[in-house]
């Protein structure tokens, strides 16, 4: 602005924020990722894909085209020959638990950044992944970036977000296995959507990166080598990374999802797949927690572990569901204010659609200081896939968000949204409120931001559970009113719909 006593012109401090941002985003006359960069080859025997391509190499990858509306994926899993049809299906563009995270908040903005699955607008089951935002100050989202065409219809290759201490947003584009490329791209710009840049292209699946500031990137992701490895890298930009670390592979493999505490500490829970059974007999609980950007890990107790485990019966263990013939679906992990963790799952007793697996019973497991305790039972809901999220506000007040109510198409993923409250560490629950009623799709994959505010406090989609549909993207505020995303815009802005 101009100063009418002095005539000079001020920047605000906003504005000066922005400039140094917009340095670090995109360093004057700097390559967008030097040629040669990348991740070093795994050093296991099993030869990794390339890591070291640039965006030069592939300028027809990055689109950074406005689209018209929000648009979610349709996406299914393994027929099942009966009235279920699949073994999981439906809309599922904030799929899947095991990634993380969806959405971030920054409070330098007031917005919440979110990336998803979606779609084109002939096309309902091909994977494109988007990128928005919703402006706190007006209450309106932007037209969504089209981000990349995933050339599939897996939405196992959903994106992931981060944000960095100079307010560069990443894009982690994932892959099912090591048959497709996985992607990592930055905005050109702080807090913006309108442009992005590749940084990287490589392999991972199930991508949970994690940016603390100072230091740069925890990424906690799956290597598909003998089984879905759980394995590490670290980078101090996003471009320069360490050579893969693997860090558990017992028998065959796991599920994990983790989360940050304060600046230093990353804790991680999984499952694990059996010997001659896999991913459809997936059991146990395990649990362990790193705070120096992975260097070394230890479990709850702070015992240290010796990165790969492979042993089923390890210190990580947190409960032997294998003993007891249930199979354990990861579904969120937050802490106390304590920093203790408390890892939110659903288990079950078999991998089949229908009721001859209930109860499916949404669980609990929180170290007290000195122990587990696991608490169960108030919640249950009608298929492993049901997914929601746990928040810890303040010492005593548990809130769960998720699909736990039955939906139009019982027994399929998802269902109708809830809001549960417990004020005894997940010992009893309350239904508080019934978010959704008498709609056409099932909700599904209700996910947590990252320092999530009140006005954007859970992301979803709908999608029919038995067959393919449009898909629509969802939110809600602390206190249980939803709102839908345009799925077409005539403007450039609009605001989105109160649907309950």
């Amino acid at each position: 602005m101009f100063d009418t006593k002095t005539g000079n012109i001020v920047v605000s401090r906003f504005l000066k924020t922005i400039l140094v941002a917009l340095a670090a985003c995109m360093p004057l006359g700097a390559e967008p990722f030097p040629p040669g960069k990348g991740i070093a080859s795994n050093s296991t025997e099993e030869k990794e894909p390339s890591a070291t391509a640039t965006h030069a190499e592939k300028p027809e990858l990055i689109v950074n085209q406005k689209e018209d509306g929000y648009r979610g994926i349709w996406y299914y899993n393994q027929p099942s020959n009966d009235e279920y049809v699949y073994k999981y299906s439906g809309g599922l563009g904030t799929y899947c638990a095991k990634h993380i995270p969806h959405a971030w908040y920054c409070k330098e903005v007031n917005k919440t950044f979110f990336t998803y699955g979606g779609t084109r607008k002939d096309s309902n089951t091909a994977l494109v992944h988007m990128v928005s935002y919703f402006d706190h100050a007006t209450g309106q989202v932007p037209r969504p970036t089209f981000l990349l065409d995933k050339q599939t219809s897996d939405a196992h290759d959903n994106p992931v977000i981060n944000v960095d201490d100079k307010g560069c947003l990443w894009i982690f584009s994932s892959s099912h296995g090591t048959g497709r490329p996985s992607y990592i791209s930055r905005s050109k710009e702080p807090y913006s959507i309108d442009a992005f840049q590749l940084m990287w292209t490589g392999n991972f699946s199930y991508p949970q990166p994690w940016h603390f500031p100072g230091k740069g990137f925890l990424f906690l992701h799956t290597f598909y080598t003998q089984g879905r490895t759980l394995a590490m890298w670290t980078s101090p930009d996003g471009v320069n990374w360490t050579e893969r670390r693997l860090l558990s592979r017992i028998a065959q493999g796991h599920y994990q999802i983790s989360r940050p505490f304060g600046q230093e500490k990353v804790g991680t829970a999984f499952n694990y797949h059996p010997a001659e059974k896999g991913l459809n007999w997936r059991t146990n609980l395990y649990y362990m927690e790193s705070y120096d950007l992975g260097a070394t890990w230890q479990n709850v107790q702070g015992e240290p572990l010796e990165p790969m485990l492979t042993a089923v019966d390890n210190p990580a263990l947190v409960h032997d569901y294998e003993q007891e013939k249930l199979n354990v679906y990861m579904k969120d992990i937050t802490y106390d204010v304590k920093g203790n963790p408390v890892i939110l799952y659903v288990t079950s007793k078999g991998y089949e659609s229908g009721p001859e697996n209930m109860p499916r019973t949404w669980t609990t497991a929180r170290w007290t200081g000195s122990a587990w305790d696991l608490q169960g039972g108030d919640i249950v809901s009608d298929n492993n896939y049901d997914t929601g999220s746990i928040y810890i506000e303040g010492a005593d007040a548990w809130r769960i968000i998720g699909p736990t109510e039955v939906g139009p198409q019982p027994y399929n993923p998802g269902g109708e949204v809830a809001m549960w409250v417990s004020h005894n560490h997940g010992k009893n629950w309350n239904m508080v409120r019934k978010m959704t009623q008498n709609s056409d799709y099932n909700h599904t994959y209700v996910r947590r931001p990252v320092n999530a505010h009140p006005d954007f406090y859970a992301f979803w989609a709908d999608g029919h559970g038995r067959q393919p549909s449009d898909s629509r993207l969802y939110f809600c505020n602390q206190g249980g009113d939803v709102f839908r995303l345009p799925t077409t815009m005539s403007e450039g802005f609009a605001k989105p719909e109160k649907v309950n």
